[in-house]
């Protein structure tokens, strides 16, 4: 075989893994499209299945707000397919309802916005989710003083407003979880080098 053979034929081969480079990117780009699509999808049909269930609160009645005796009362959860959820945040701005489940793992956040930590009770509530559009995609367009809420499972609605967003390194989990905020909303960047970080505090504290 010539120089000049042996060269076409390596360009050809270069031709042909650089196509199903891009052929595996692309079907990479569809899968993870249609995944944040069903996502979204599956979200928001849980969140309006929980508000179902969330009763009317009536403020004569002693027990309506028995967090506020005992803050470090576990929150109440309700089981939809098979997970448990501790309530719905609404983010107005984004047009977003999304359901939060008690518990977060990698199988959860694929679904839906998980609770990382702490709890609306004792005013440290970590929620983190996927960065899919249609659940925390978009929380870095969010400006200072954006409002959001969390309504529990027995109705309590909990008003917050936004301080300010952080890119923080994805392995500052201490100062994550710090209590200085009420309310801390987290999601990776694409490729998780950085975490957009959203810290609030209660409208009415």
């Amino acid at each position: 075989m010539s120089n000049r053979q042996g060269q076409g034929s390596r360009f050809n081969i270069l031709i042909i893994l650089g196509l199903l480079l891009l052929a595996a990117a692309l079907c990479l780009t569809v899968y993870n499209f249609v995944t944040a699509q069903k996502a979204g999808e599956a979200a928001e049909l849980a969140a309006q299945q929980l508000m179902e269930q969330v009763g009317p609160q009536d403020p004569a009645d002693p027990g309506a707000a028995e967090y506020a005796v005992d803050p470090n009362e576990e929150m109440p959860t309700a089981l939809l397919d098979d997970r448990y959820y501790i309530g719905v945040l609404s983010i107005p701005a984004l047009n977003l309802e999304l359901p939060v489940q008690s518990t977060w793992s990698y199988p959860n956040l694929r679904v839906s916005p998980c609770r990382y930590a702490g709890s609306a009770y004792t005013k440290d509530l970590v929620i983190a989710a996927h960065n899919y559009p249609r659940h925390f995609g978009n929380l870095k367009t969010l400006p200072e003083g954006t409002e959001a809420s969390f309504t529990d499972m027995q109705g309590h609605v909990f008003h917050y407003r936004l301080l300010g967003t952080e890119i923080l390194d994805p392995y500052a989990m201490d100062y994550m979880l710090t209590e200085d905020f009420d309310m801390t909303l987290f999601t990776c960047t694409i490729g998780g080098a950085t975490r957009v970080t959203l810290r609030f505090m209660l409208a009415d504290g």
